[in-house]
């Protein structure tokens, strides 16, 4: 062990420790980049991940990141010992996988508590995304990651009782169905805790747009409180410690947007799992510019779903559904809840197929959970909207999380009109979504896309085809000019 005079770093490393050296000292120790070094000032030990540096730290000297500085509560003038230290057992089943190894469940869950743990280096959590992408999971796998997931974050407990979810695939621009299903299903008593993702790629997730009207960070402790007194929630999955793990993996996979399919599986039934939902209804969208772009693609998953599931002790209901165009009209976070609130108002203006959707699905959970005979579901979904109960359900969960001043629309409006007179043959998604993103959602609230027009309606030229909203002039120019290359729309 050599012993080191510590300097603080002034920075941040999140949960992970990490220290520096400089390449002479690193080399008089044989020390490499990502090696695990123990770290010990006097009874204080600590296992931190090695960065090198030619500059920055002097000879003899070892540099410290605030949180593993404050861990092991070191003073300038003192002198830290070092040695390296032992991979995690881990890192030989990640090997293992990266060569095409089938897993056990136990290897698995050894993989996943070093994740959470933090004990696995970035590199090396990236390599155990890269084998499952290359070799995949088979479904032993991919229901023992799921178990493993959930093992190793926080649970929701809510005894016997009845609890079902949902899940949507995603890639179609507004779909808000979520924000309409859960105050529909809860006001016949079922319970529907709902954990929703923020945008990453689209103009808004579900936690985006539920967050424009109500908190959406709450522990699991308040959650559940929130569930048994309301019947369910919206909230955001990133601010609950439901599935730690799977938030890693999801944090390296995304600049290379590797999806290997069994973490896409496991990451989307470890959420149902967490709160206990025993009945879960997977919406699959399927359409050329949506994620799952046929039916052959669409059905492969249903089956991996519904199989995992009965690994799991799920009832698992898939539903292919048409991911061709937006759903309503609304695409970013304060458009898209003026579209729910219109629903739940039975505004004769409201979008009539986010309205259509979410009865269509609600009315499935209702017959899934027992609150509905076969068949009648969607009736006594459609029933309990126009009574005014989904709404007032609504209101209850908004309470219960924490009620938001909404904010107002925005300043700058431009309209995109179509060039000649015909019918709308072809919506692009992407174009669309990324259009109300150039315009500022989903962090500006009030910006996005208003649809004007949907497929199959007809437009005279001059009409306005869709709006651009957004509160800020260099923006809104920006996304004037894409929409003269491309507007998105085909009229024919």
């Amino acid at each position: 062990m050599l012993k080191l005079i510590p300097d603080r770093i002034e920075i941040r490393s999140g949960k992970q420790f990490i220290v520096l050296l400089n390449q002479k000292t690193a080399h008089i120790l044989d020390l490499h980049i990502g090696d695990r070094v123990k770290v010990k000032n006097g009874k204080k030990e600590l296992t931190a991940i090695l960065q090198i540096s030619e500059e920055g730290v002097l000879d003899n000297h070892i540099g410290l990141y605030m949180e593993a500085w404050k861990e092991l509560k070191a003073r300038r003038g003192q002198r830290i010992r070092i040695s390296l230290a032992e991979k995690p057992l881990s890192v030989k089943y990640i090997k293992e996988k990266l060569q095409g190894k089938r897993l056990t469940p136990e290897e698995i869950n050894e993989i996943v508590k070093d994740i959470t743990e933090d004990d696995l280096s970035d590199i090396e959590l990236t390599y155990f995304v890269s084998g499952c992408y290359v070799h995949g999971l088979n479904n032993p796998e991919t229901a023992a990651l799921t178990k493993s997931i959930v093992k190793h974050g926080s649970r929701i407990n809510f005894g016997k009782r009845k609890v079902v979810d949902k899940h949507c695939i995603g890639g179609v621009p507004g779909n808000r169905t979520t924000m309409l299903i859960i105050p529909i299903v809860t006001a016949t008593g079922l319970l529907m805790p709902k954990t929703s993702s923020r945008a990453i790629t689209s103009p808004s997730g579900t936690g985006d747009t539920m967050e424009v009207i109500a908190n959406i960070k709450n522990d699991a402790k308040k959650l559940k409180k929130i569930a048994e007194k309301v019947g369910g929630f919206i909230t955001w999955g990133g601010g609950v410690d439901l599935a730690a793990a799977d938030d890693h993996m999801i944090r390296v996979r995304h600049p290379l947007s590797l999806d290997p399919e069994g973490m896409l599986l496991a990451s989307i039934m470890a959420k149902k799992h967490s709160v206990g939902a025993k009945r879960v209804l997977i919406d699959i969208p399927v359409g050329p510019q949506v994620k799952v772009k046929d039916l052959r693609r669409a059905k492969h998953l249903k089956n991996r779903f519904m199989q995992i599931g009965k690994m799991l002790g799920m009832k698992v209901k898939v539903i292919f559904t048409d991911g061709s165009q937006p759903i309503g009209d609304g695409i970013g976070p304060l458009l898209e809840v003026q579209d729910v609130m219109k629903v739940l108002n039975n505004d004769p203006t409201a979008p009539a197929d986010l309205r259509e959707k979410a009865i269509y699905m609600a009315g499935l959970l209702l017959e899934m959970g027992g609150k509905a005979i076969s068949g009648t579901g969607k009736m006594k979904a459609r029933k309990i909207l126009k009574k005014g109960l989904a709404l007032e359900q609504m209101n209850k969960i908004i309470d219960a999380q924490g009620r938001k001043r909404i904010p107002k629309n925005a300043k700058l409006i431009h309209e995109i009109k179509s060039e000649k007179d015909g019918k709308v043959v072809h919506i692009d998604n992407k174009i669309i979504a990324r259009l109300a993103r150039v315009a500022g959602a989903p962090l500006d609230a009030p910006a996005g896309i208003y649809l004007k027009k949907k497929l199959g309606e007809k437009v005279k030229k001059g009409e306005a085809l869709y709006e651009i909203h957004s509160d800020n002039e260099d923006r809104m120019g920006f996304a004037k000019d894409m929409a003269k290359q491309d507007s998105g729309y085909v009229v024919h």
